[in-house]
């Protein structure tokens, strides 16, 4: 009974602290739920701390067995075609008109929508782009089965055949990224005018002045996203991430499962740190 009350009296502080929106205090919050698993394992081995350390690592090691059980036999087309289509209906995608007003506020045109599907996996990307800052933008929304994720993303190519994107996914990319491509992931962003500010700060810092800008043909931008999407994964191949399954599919190689969870363990501890 005494160490059930302790570890319940350490989760309840972990619970207060995460209610805070003080960083510090969120963070204390954190550590309080890792130290409540801990004590678990401690007290049920008699006061052991090797047993508490490995019941501990089962918030890293669980994701390596999800990963390895539902990912080690996926098959993914090489070519991801993209085709004109209509968009989600608002039962499935709410906020897409919102969106679309957003973007369209801070004068982006409306290109085209497009997407693409595979067994239970289904994208819609709608492109939008603005001559005057040769910015594109797109309003991204993938779904597994009946899991769904709304995203918006800034891209700027360059003259030297660069692409910097600004995003607000807040998932790790599963696939490692091509040299030439960077990703600056933006979180808590409160508006589309904001995103913006950020895609332009990214660029200042990484040098890209005006006449770096590439201008972009807009009847060819399915197609520009086609080809990111194969480049990425020939380098991932190249990586040995991937690995060829025949009948132009792909799957990952135990080097990239491993890479895979790799992005979960980060992805997990900035949920629990940030």
């Amino acid at each position: 009974m005494f160490e059930t009350l302790i570890i319940a009296s350490v989760l309840l502080i972990g619970i207060g602290c995460r209610s805070f929106q003080i960083k510090s205090v969120h963070k204390l919050g954190s550590l309080c739920f890792v130290f409540a698993t801990f004590l678990v394992g401690y007290f049920l081995g008699d006061r052991n701390i090797l047993l508490g350390i490995i019941i501990t690592s089962g918030w890293f090691l669980l994701p390596l067995i999800s990963i390895f059980v539902t990912s080690r036999n996926l098959r993914l087309p090489l070519e991801k075609k993209l085709r004109n289509r209509f968009p989600p209906n608002r039962d499935v995608f709410p906020q897409l008109p919102e969106f679309t007003s957003k973007v369209e506020n801070e004068g982006f045109e409306h290109i085209q929508d497009s997407g693409w599907e595979w067994e239970d996996r289904d994208q819609f990307i709608r492109f939008f782009y603005d001559d005057g800052s040769k910015l594109q933008a797109t309003i991204n929304f993938n779904r597994l089965s009946d899991l769904g994720i709304a995203y918006i993303t800034l891209c700027t190519r360059t003259n030297d055949g660069k692409t910097l994107t600004t995003w607000n996914n807040p998932y790790r990319l599963p696939m490692q990224l091509q040299p030439d491509c960077m990703i600056n992931v933006v979180k808590d962003t409160n508006s589309f005018s904001e995103l913006i500010e950020m895609h332009k700060k990214f660029l200042r810092n990484k040098g890209i002045s005006d006449s770096d800008l590439k201008e972009t043909d807009t009847d060819s931008l399915d197609k520009l996203a086609e080809k990111d999407m194969r480049d990425q994964i020939d380098h991932n191949l190249d990586k040995g991430f991937l690995k060829l399954t025949g009948n132009g599919t792909f799957s990952y190689s135990y080097k990239g499962l491993f890479y895979v969870w790799f992005q979960s363990t980060k992805d997990i501890m900035r949920y629990f740190f940030s």
